[in-house]
């Protein structure tokens, strides 16, 4: 005989206080919840009816419940798909708010809540049970040895971000323990902690690490989404990244988190609140769908049966539900306070800036967000589109946000595949973007740079392919953008041809050197910097093998090019003047008097109107005067920075580039040469500049 009180409402889900669990669920339509209890092989022990309900919050106290304990929740109801109402007490449901989930989905038909062969939904009503098939949440212990954690609070104009997958980091890493690849302890074990350290990268965005589901037309294919952009449970830690999952993988991520603080380095999470993984009204019932599908879902106002879909993904979360917003921010405080993660990456955030399907960037959630004293001060980031009406919101985000800077990304690859008239927008991105940002508070650190991400080519494959390879996705090909601004350079995908590979080489450095100088925030994408290939896949989203596993046995030539890649990252950590909180004003700065920023044409001129739109050249100087800094120390001390000259050209031919004369007669060093790998002395008054090749000269005034 199971033990049953009253309990409370709040907090939501199952929360253990030292003697027994409270459990709460919010339905506002239902007409009756059962709590169902699983012994530690997942099955049936006990179903327990919540008879309190207040605030349409049902709720119960278990007084003999302890952590570990599996549960889910059968939830009561009208089953009416023509007015919205999906409940079908027949589907095993995933609490909401679970700390921590068990199990994968296994698939079956039926998992759907109605039969999806039969035309009229409401007689197609499925009344086949399917625990058997479910996943199990599971009760947790929250208590961690967080001993004296705290956030690194990198300050974001210091802030370079690594973007990465947990398994693909480690899975085929040599130096970490077999039984730890491909896990939270793995990502941040001694060998990948250092490997970070020597890239100065200072935060991880961690691809999604909500638990998450592969859809049913990937597992048919025997295929997986490895990406995780699938969520089912926004508070609980992915259990495909742990080694053990009845509870643990809350433990394991903790772990993780605070070693990656312990060595200075930011936690960010990749969070999807713009959709869940149910899909489209034919999509599997696993939690929202059946415990309260009007309030948790946007329904197609002229058809409640179906969905509106601005994700692509068959549904979209309705954040203009109070309840539906509580719960992102719910979760969002969770992850900040007992997981002590360090800011959030937004998937698809113009979808939850929606009030009643128009965007508004002052509606309710950035209101919301902006009064919040915990998440309004840690890092917000913004991809700032989705696929919706008005859905394209790049540099309309608010303050506190900073965004994805898909400009930058299509700009700087464009300028350095010889595109012609880009020199104009290069500029604008070199600086920080101010074109996007400069009329509001938000200065250069609202523009994440980035040449590649998760989505799209890697760097690599950027300079090795023009048209993308996804058959292995099983879609014809037919899937990822074809827009990808990239050029093969001589011959589709690999190649023993000596020259191509050197000038690919020479481009990939070229690329990654300019987001390392360019003002704002950069970002890089796990494995890039190995010269990791993924053999022309541009959606490589349901590929969990070694087409995007890391492989870390490099060749001289691969060693050569991680060389390069800590190099430019080094120079930008050592010179505050690369890394401005604000932006150029293109004024005289004393004591020299030459501006903080000068666009310099090759023949060592200041650029003209003229010279912006020509579209022939491609070729551009950048002199930052080191005495523009404006980053302070923690006693309000301006940190020096260098004078530094920042040469460009894209073209494919050799450009002789005059040197500025400055008033102090002092001498130029190569900082770095992307045409090569190790830095040379500057003589004269000029500087050869062969094709498809960036450098940075580093000013010495004279003693």
């Amino acid at each position: 005989m199971i033990r049953a009180w009253p309990g409370a409402p709040y907090p939501l889900g199952a929360t253990w206080d030292g003697e027994g669990v409270n459990f709460a669920l919010y339905s506002h339509h239902a007409t009756s919840v059962e709590l169902c209890l699983f012994d530690a092989d997942g099955r049936a022990q006990a179903a327990v009816p919540l008879t309190e309900r207040r605030d349409w919050v049902w709720h119960v106290y278990l007084p003999d419940i302890r952590p570990g304990q599996l549960y889910a929740y059968r939830v009561h109801g009208p089953y009416e798909p023509a007015r919205g109402h999906r409940f079908n007490p027949h589907k095993l449901l995933l609490d909401p708010y679970a700390k921590a989930i068990t199990g994968d989905v296994r698939w079956n038909d039926a998992l759907h809540g109605c039969r999806t062969t039969e035309p009229d939904e409401v007689a197609a009503f499925d009344d086949r049970d399917d625990a058997e098939f479910v996943p199990r949440c599971v009760v947790i212990d929250s208590t961690f040895p967080w001993g004296d954690d705290a956030p690194p609070h990198v300050p974001w104009h210091q802030t370079v971000i690594y973007e990465c997958h947990v398994k693909g980091m480690t899975k085929l890493h040599p130096e970490v323990p077999a039984h730890l690849q491909g896990t939270y302890l793995g990502l941040a074990s001694d060998p990948v902690l250092e490997h970070l350290r020597q890239l100065n990268v200072t935060a991880v965005q961690l691809m999604p690490v909500h638990h998450s589901i592969t859809e049913k037309h990937l597992a048919a294919k025997g295929l997986h989404n490895y990406w995780g952009y699938a969520s089912i449970g926004f508070f609980a830690p992915d259990a495909r990244f742990a080694t053990a999952t009845a509870g643990e993988q809350v433990q394991e991520f903790k772990s993780m988190v605070k070693r990656f603080h312990r060595a200075g380095i930011e936690v960010l999470l990749d969070v999807v609140y713009n959709h869940t993984a149910e899909g489209n009204r034919l999509g599997p019932t696993l939690a929202f769908r059946g415990i309260d599908n009007r309030n948790y879902y946007r329904l197609d106002p002229s058809d409640a049966r179906g969905y509106i879909d601005i994700t692509g993904t068959g549904n979209t979360f309705d954040v203009s539900e109070p309840r539906a917003l509580q719960l992102i921010m719910d979760s969002l405080r969770y992850w900040v306070r007992e997981m002590h993660v360090d800011g959030f990456r937004f998937d698809l955030a113009t979808a939850i800036a929606r009030d009643n399907g128009d965007v508004n960037m002052a509606g309710r959630f950035f209101h919301i967000v902006r009064q919040d004293p915990v998440i309004s001060q840690v890092k917000l980031i913004a991809e700032p589109w989705d696929l919706g009406p008005n859905g394209y919101q790049l540099g309309e985000f608010p303050v506190g946000w900073s965004e994805w800077n898909g400009k930058y990304r299509d700009t700087i690859r464009r300028f350095w595949r010889g595109d012609s008239g880009q020199i104009a927008d290069l500029g604008y991105r070199l600086a920080g973007s101010s074109d996007l940002y400069g009329d509001d508070e938000r200065g250069p650190q609202a523009s994440i740079n980035y040449v590649t991400c998760h989505d799209g080519f890697t760097l690599r494959d950027l300079v090795s392919w023009e048209h993308k390879r996804n058959e292995a996705n099983g879609e014809d090909n037919r899937d990822g953008t074809d827009a990808n601004w990239s050029k093969n350079w001589g011959t589709e995908g690999p190649t023993d041809d000596a020259r191509v590979n050197e000038l690919r080489e020479r481009l990939m450095r070229s690329l990654i050197a300019t987001v390392a100088v360019s003002q704002g925030v950069p970002m890089i994408s796990h494995g890039d910097e190995l010269g990791r290939t993924q053999h022309g896949n541009n959606n490589a989203y349901c590929q969990d093998n070694e087409i995007t596993w890391l492989r870390w046995d490099l060749d001289a030539r691969a060693q050569r090019f991680l060389q390069f890649f800590r190099r430019v990252f080094a120079v930008r950590a050592a010179n505050s003047i690369l890394r401005r909180r604000t932006f150029f004003q293109g004024r005289g700065v004393p004591p020299a008097g030459i501006n903080d920023l000068t666009w310099l044409h090759p023949d060592g001129r200041t650029m003209t109107v003229e010279d912006w739109h020509d579209a022939r050249l491609l070729s551009l100087g950048m002199l930052l005067n080191g005495a523009a800094t404006d980053e302070r120390d923690e006693h309000g001390r301006l940190v020096a920075g260098e004078t530094v000259l920042f040469i460009l050209n894209a073209s494919g031919r050799t450009r002789r580039f005059v040197l500025p004369p400055l008033a102090q007669a002092g001498r130029w060093t190569e900082a770095f040469h992307s045409a090569r790998h190790a830095p040379r002395a500057v003589k004269g008054d000029a500087v050869t500049v062969t094709p498809h090749t960036c450098l940075l000269l580093r000013y010495e005034a004279p003693a």
